[in-house]
């Protein structure tokens, strides 16, 4: 079983609200991300959230308030790995500001970690490897160790990752007008 950990806590300054809660295509990103998860397969599905109602009526979706996401990334995947059970042979790391990310995507992911459930698998784009990206669980007690902004970067590029080519996944929202540039 491969759960999906989307992490969605950010107070999303720099875009003035939490970037969960944008709207594309008359969805927020949040329900975005869990569809997509949801229908590449992944059970559970988690969302490390903010203070905010996630908007998720109707999706399997477990949702897990983080109180220290100021932190950063790490706090978040935290949270999301410690929610999963001992069942849970992988985790499917995702966000929800890269709104390329679909189903399909998460799915090639999947197919791909399933090659060598031991080894990380990762999505390639901007000369690295990054997220969304399927640990295993022999990496869960690192994942729980992480501090900061930092993400499992490192991990991935210390296992040697297998990489999916994902060249849209390097468009990511930072900005307000990045999300006015994606809808055109």
């Amino acid at each position: 079983m491969i759960a999906a950990v989307i992490l969605a806590a950010g107070a999303g300054r720099r875009m003035g609200g939490p970037k969960a809660l944008l709207r594309l295509d008359g969805e927020t990103l949040l329900r975005r991300a869990a569809r997509a998860a949801l229908g590449a397969g992944c059970s559970p599905v988690v969302a490390v959230i903010g203070t905010w109602d996630p908007g998720l009526a109707g999706l399997e979706v477990q949702t897990v308030f983080n109180p220290e996401a100021q932190e950063g990334m790490a706090s978040s995947i935290r949270l999301g790995v410690a929610a999963l059970g001992p069942a849970v042979e992988a985790a499917l790391l995702l966000t929800v500001d890269q709104p390329a990310v679909d189903a399909t995507l998460l799915g090639g992911l999947l197919a791909l970690a399933a090659v060598d459930p031991e080894r990380p698998a990762a999505c390639a784009y901007a000369d690295t490897l990054g997220i969304p990206a399927v640990l295993p669980r022999r990496l869960f007690p690192e994942l729980l160790t992480l501090r900061g902004d930092r993400g499992a970067k490192g991990l991935l590029l210390r296992e040697g990752a297998a990489a999916l080519p994902f060249p849209a996944g390097a468009d990511d929202l930072d900005a307000p007008g990045d999300l006015d540039a994606i809808r055109r």
